[in-house]
C-alpha cells in the first residue's frame, strides 16, 4: 500500500468510516440508552468491602481521562495493521458493546461517590468529571473494556513495535485501576469489562463474520470514493 492510498500517511483509507461507525455505535450504546432507561429505573449497587477498602485518589483522574487518547491512537494502529484484522477487530469490538447494552437494560447499575471536599486541581476535575458522567451504566465497565481491546488488538502483531505492545499492556492496566480509586467505577465492573473483551475479541478472531462486515464497509466505502 503507497502512501497515496493511505490518509495523511497513516490511515488506510478503508479504515476511517468503519472506526468513525464502531465510535458512534459505542456512544449509542453508551449515551443512547442512558437517555431511554431515563432518572427513575430502579438501579443495583454492587458495591463490595473490597471497593470501600480502595481509597479515593483524585490525581488518577489524569489516567482515567488519558484513555480518550489511548483508545483514538491504538484504534487507528489495529486499523492499519491489514484490512482482515480491522473487520475482525471490529466484530468483537461491535459485539461487546451489544453484550453491554443488554447489560445496561436487564442490570442497570449505579454507585455512591465519594463526597469531593478538597479544593486542589485535581479534586476540582474530578467534581467536573461526576457532573458530566453520571454513575448508571456501570456494568461492564466499558472505559476496561475498551482500554483492554486496544492492548488485544495490538498484541502480537509484527507491525506494533514490542516496546508499545508492553506500553500499552501497562496503560490499560494503569486506566482499569484509575476506574477504581476515582470511584468511578467498582471491582465488579472492572472485572466483567475485561473478561468481556477476551471473550468477544475471540469470537471475532476464531469466527468468520467479519467477511459479512468487511462486504458492508467496503459498499459503503465504494460510495464515498475511500476504496476502489
Amino acid at each position: 500500500m503507497n502512501k497515496k492510498e493511505k490518509i495523511l500517511g497513516i490511515l488506510p483509507r478503508y479504515a476511517p468510516i468503519p472506526l468513525i461507525c464502531a465510535c458512534a455505535f459505542n456512544c449509542i450504546i453508551y449515551s443512547g440508552l442512558m437517555f431511554l432507561m431515563g432518572p427513575d429505573v430502579k438501579r443495583y449497587d454492587f458495591t463490595n468491602d473490597f471497593d470501600r477498602m480502595v481509597p479515593f485518589i483524585p490525581a488518577f483522574a489524569s489516567i482515567y481521562l488519558l484513555c480518550y487518547i489511548f483508545w483514538v491512537v491504538n484504534y487507528c494502529m489495529i486499523g492499519s495493521i491489514s484490512k482482515e484484522h480491522l473487520y475482525r477487530f471490529l466484530v468483537g469490538d461491535m459485539l461487546s458493546r451489544v453484550v453491554c447494552g443488554i447489560c445496561f437494560v436487564l442490570i442497570p447499575t449505579t454507585n455512591v461517590r465519594p463526597e469531593i471536599t478538597g479544593t486542589g486541581f485535581w479534586d476540582n476535575v474530578m467534581k467536573f468529571i461526576y457532573t458530566i458522567d453520571q454513575p448508571e451504566n456501570l456494568f461492564p465497565s466499558i472505559h476496561c473494556l475498551a482500554s483492554w481491546f486496544c492492548y488485544l488488538g495490538i498484541k502480537n502483531q509484527k507491525k506494533i513495535p514490542k516496546w508499545y505492545q508492553i506500553t500499552s499492556l501497562g496503560i490499560a492496566l494503569l486506566i482499569c485501576i484509575s476506574t477504581q480509586v476515582t470511584k468511578q467505577h467498582y471491582i465488579v465492573d472492572m472485572i466483567g469489562g475485561i473478561l468481556l473483551s477476551y471473550i468477544c475479541f475471540a469470537i471475532g478472531q476464531k469466527t468468520d463474520w467479519y467477511k459479512k462486515l468487511e462486504k458492508i464497509f467496503t459498499a459503503i466505502n465504494r460510495k464515498f470514493h475511500m476504496e476502489i
